[in-house]
């Protein structure tokens, strides 16, 4: 795996530690901004939305320019955006914040993760984007955990100025240690990549990946209150809490990564079987202080070992644009990540209480299932195709003549 490949999963770090870490801070910035915690929750919204909208936007407004050129670019807007989140004096700069932020990180994941594909062989186009969902992984161990530390004992604030030095030193690891991707030789043509939305395997996959990380993040992003509120646990323990459910998707990463190129609709069907399985169990069982911490450990288990197989399916239905490929996928994760916690914040807002977030992302990833069932019976006839070999989930994605 070539050392470029882990250093975008480096730079990742930073950029998932901001993205996720609002679940441990929600309650401070609550009471803080005055506003209460499921508007406060609408700021995990606000990150995906602009993941949604920018990864697309930037990846096509990018498509000509010079990859390395235009990762050191996002990864320095994304900064000045974690800054500005600092030193935001009211809930809606805060919000602009966040969505500024998000469209720079979109941008990263868009132009990175089709880099990362770029550099690797085709069977082993999984355990690349491993690495790269890895760099999520350890932020969730340790960027999400620290967030939370700091903001129950420095203040949410500090919480921001830390990732934004945290994107600081990823910048230095972009300019010095990433080498300049040369353009293809046929200059990438937009209607080419565009045309990959004309298959239905294509939105198959936006749909179940989407629905499977809306799953879990429906719950997920209301797991601090969860913890103290119904299962009575203190504060101090979310920080250790939120890294457990990190180290739990480091394992699921690794664990996917190795299995899913060769077993990619496995992975698909059991890991978010399971994700299903330990949501339920979540909702029946919340208010045992013990079981929701296993739980929350057994969701980022599930939940990122299926992350890579997510990857890999948008890349081998959409190889035809890898460009597009890799923001379609961030976005399909970010319209989950929208989804999620709006629903889980709705379903609060009626009274059901935090414990019925995870009722609601079951139902998310029930359907998720049943879609990923129809797109493996449905595999081999889509417009854009993979080889027929026994092992096509290996092999590059081709369109038709």
């Amino acid at each position: 795996m070539p050392i470029a490949v882990y250093i975008l999963g480096l730079s990742v770090f930073a950029l998932g530690t901001s993205e996720f870490m609002l679940s441990g801070l929600l309650p401070p910035i609550a009471d803080d901004m005055n506003v209460s915690i499921p508007q406060a929750g609408l700021l995990i919204s606000a990150f995906a939305i602009g993941m949604v909208i920018g990864a697309p936007l930037l990846a096509v407004a990018t498509l000509r320019l010079p990859r390395k050129t235009t990762l050191v670019a996002l990864i320095s807007v994304f900064g000045v955006g974690q800054v500005a989140g600092a030193l935001a004096p009211t809930y809606e700069i805060l919000f602009a914040s966040r969505v500024i932020s998000a469209f720079a990180c979109a941008g990263f994941w868009a132009v990175g993760a089709s880099v990362a594909i770029a550099m690797v062989p085709m069977n082993s186009r999984a355990r690349a984007m491993a690495v790269m969902i890895g760099g999520l992984s350890i932020a969730n161990v340790l960027g999400v955990p620290a967030g939370a530390f700091l903001g129950d004992h420095l203040g949410w604030r500090s919480a921001f100025w830390a990732v934004g030095l945290a994107s600081a030193v990823a910048l230095v690891g972009v300019v010095t240690l990433v080498p300049r991707i040369p353009l293809p030789a046929e200059r990438p043509r937009l209607k080419r990549e565009l045309s990959i939305y004309g298959d239905r395997q294509v939105w198959l996959a936006i749909v179940f990946t989407a629905l499977a990380a809306g799953g879990v993040f429906a719950a997920f992003s209301y797991l601090a209150p969860l913890l103290t509120d119904v299962a009575g646990m203190d504060k101090s323990w979310v920080p250790s809490v939120l890294g457990l459910f990190g180290l739990g998707a480091l394992i699921g990463t690794a664990v996917g990564g190795r299995i899913a190129d060769a077993h990619l609709f496995g992975v698909l069907l059991s890991g978010i079987t399971a994700s299903t399985v330990f949501l339920v169990a979540l909702a029946l069982f919340a208010e045992n202080a013990v079981v929701t911490v296993v739980l929350a450990f057994l969701l980022g288990v599930s939940a990122f070992f299926t992350a890579p197989a997510l990857n890999a399916r948008m890349f081998n239905v959409a190889g035809a644009a890898p460009t597009l490929a890799g923001a379609t996928t961030t976005a399909a994760f970010n319209l989950g990540n929208t989804g999620g916690p709006w629903l889980g914040g709705t379903v609060i807002d009626e009274g059901f209480g935090y414990a019925a977030t995870a009722w609601a992302g079951a139902g998310m990833t029930i359907v998720a299932l049943a879609l990923v069932a129809i797109s493996l019976r449905l595999h081999g006839t889509s417009r854009v195709i993979a080889s027929s070999t026994p092992t096509d989930t290996r092999q590059p994605a081709r369109a038709e003549a």
